[in-house]
């Protein structure tokens, strides 16, 4: 957090002199804070007054790759949401509720942004690859304590054009990076405090009620200036017309709203619960996935709708020539899945609306390569030169394509996941069948003892594999068992032949030495697509967020028309 502080200090402190002594103040403020926690109430130095047993270790759980990586990521990105929360309550202080503080960290806001995605993308894969029960987000409380902030900075990244653009939703901005700051701090107070029930081991301390204070500081605080600067922050336009790039961006920034108070209301219920009635109830998986999938569907629309439209107003003629194309192919694709025997509505529906962005984001960037190939770049050329001229644009078009890729994933393998557990001796096989990709037969080979870097002990399982009649090779799913902890561990293995599907495979427990065995297996279709997605969703966000070149100075002004894209 100092680091973050300092650097952006440093880089905005011949611009925005007039805003720094308030920036400084927040942002040491908000430090002084943390250390006051680690020296005074949870100091890891303080000596114990007894000479105390050796320890467990490391929860075996946590003893993968992706464990040094998740949490910094995560932590990296709550951290660095300091920065925009400063200078936008060193705006209210000076009353320049203009759109000088938002150009300022916008770029700042971005990289929180993309640190806390990928903290989450990373985290999805870890539980992936490590908890083997065959999925990667169980609506755990820690979990959703990371994702609310990330639903509240969303609209934040989007809403700042309209400022920047237009002078247009000045309150609404501050509200939402003040609500972001404060969700920060609260998800670390429902990570820290214990009051929540959750798969996630954190200890027990007395922070918690600390966290509760100083969020009640920051938000008491923030929210008296932003109601004494009410007048301040009125905007400089209105919306010309329903059907517009401004209208739609508010839809979908309501919609993001929409999902983060759906989040934030099912994993506080069990508090709400036992606060009204004395008995907490916990909401599972199913709350949060039939809440809050129309309204992830129809962001996924909003995602195609919002680059046709321009600012402003548009006509219904312009509209319709826009909206042909990908309409064509979005209705082309349902009918296509519904004639291979694609029967489950809402997974028709919903690649219908991921081909509908898709489109929209293939034909902007088409456009644009266009243009400059007919000024003789070559299509490659033409690519590069495009996204380089225009970063910010172009990067957010990949990061959608990123999300849609993740949407694709995330459909496949929600409504098509097909699992089966079977008992099976040395030489006998079993089979899962998935009506989308086929037959996957396993023949068990038998079990050995495998060496172990460390503690523990671990057994393999040989498993050769065959997809619809051929052998494609083997799986060697483990069972690991920690002797200090007196835990085991099931560590899947996985067989892809394609971005199409994803054999997961467990050993669930066997008799004797082996003569016979349990297994667990899941057919995961396009599960493959969401980590690819969140790959080039990150590579996107690096795109959008990297400093573009100065613009050289040009001897006359050349006028670009209305409604052409930037190339």
């Amino acid at each position: 957090m100092a680091l973050s502080a300092a650097a952006a200090i440093y880089s905005k402190w011949e611009e925005m002199q007039s805003l720094m002594p308030y920036v400084i103040a927040v942002t040491q403020f908000t430090i002084a804070f943390f250390i006051g926690l680690v020296i005074f109430i949870a100091n890891p130095f303080e000596q114990l007054s007894f000479f105390p047993h050796d320890g467990q270790g490391l929860n075996p759980l946590l003893r993968h790759f992706g464990m040094i990586i998740h949490p910094p990521m995560l932590y990296i990105g709550f951290v660095a949401f300091v920065v925009p929360f400063a200078f936008g309550m060193a705006a209210l202080v000076t009353r320049q509720t203009g759109d000088a503080w938002i150009r300022t960290t916008r770029r700042w806001t971005l990289i929180a942004w993309m640190f806390l995605s990928l903290g989450l993308l990373w985290g999805g894969w870890w539980a992936y690859d490590v908890l083997g029960w065959g999925g990667y987000w169980g609506w755990d409380p820690v979990e959703n304590a990371s994702l609310i902030p990330w639903l509240v900075a969303t609209p934040f990244l989007h809403s700042v054009m309209m400022q920047e653009n237009r002078g247009m939703l000045k309150r609404w901005n501050m509200a939402l990076i003040i609500m972001t700051f404060c969700l920060v701090i609260e998800g670390t107070f429902l990570t820290r405090s214990g009051m929540l029930s959750s798969v996630h081991s954190f200890a027990e301390s007395a922070i918690g009620p600390l966290f509760l204070i100083f969020i009640s500081i920051i938000f008491v605080g923030a929210f008296y200036l932003f109601v004494t600067r009410w007048d301040d922050l009125s905007s400089d336009n209105e919306l010309d017309s329903l059907i517009s790039r401004e209208s739609f961006f508010l839809l979908n920034n309501l919609l993001f709203i929409g999902l983060a108070v759906v989040v934030w209301w099912g994993t506080h219920y069990p508090l709400i619960t036992e606060a009204i009635g004395g008995e907490k109830i916990i909401v599972g998986p199913p709350f949060f996935e039939q809440t809050t999938a129309p309204l992830w569907a129809t962001i996924i629309l909003l995602m195609g709708v919002a680059p046709l439209l321009p600012w402003r107003r548009t006509s219904l003629k312009k509209l319709r020539v826009s909206f042909m194309w990908p309409t064509i192919a979005s209705v082309g694709i349902m009918i296509l899945l519904v004639v291979i025997g694609i029967t489950i509505w809402s997974a028709v529906l919903g690649f219908g609306l991921c081909t509908f962005t898709l489109t929209t984001i293939v034909f902007e960037y088409w456009r644009g390569v266009r243009v400059r190939h007919h000024r003789g770049e070559s299509y490659p050329i033409a690519l590069m030169n495009l996204v380089a001229r225009n970063r910010r644009r172009y990067g957010g078009y990949m990061i959608h394509l990123g999300i849609i890729l993740v949407a694709i994933g995330v459909i496949g393998s929600q409504l098509y996941q097909v699992e089966t557990q079977q008992n099976i001796a040395v030489g006998e096989s079993m089979s899962i069948s998935s009506d989308l990709l086929g037959t996957y037969t396993m023949t068990y080979q038998g079990l050995r003892n495998a060496k172990s870097p460390d503690d523990r002990i671990m057994t393999e399982a040989y498993l050769t594999v065959s997809y619809n009649g051929q052998t494609i090779g083997e799986l060697v799913p483990v069972r690991e068992f920690f002797v200090v902890q007196q835990q085991p561990i099931t560590v899947p293995d996985k067989q892809i032949i394609t971005l199409l599907s994803d054999l997961y495979v467990i050993l669930a427990g066997w008799e004797g030495t082996g003569e016979t065995a349990t297994f667990k297996a899941y057919i995961n279709p396009l599960v493959n697509w969401l980590w690819v997605g969140g790959l080039v969703f990150i590579l996107g966000t690096i795109v959008a967020a990297w400093p573009a070149p100065e613009p050289k100075r040009r001897s006359s002004e050349t006028k670009v028309p209305a409604g052409s894209v930037p190339v």
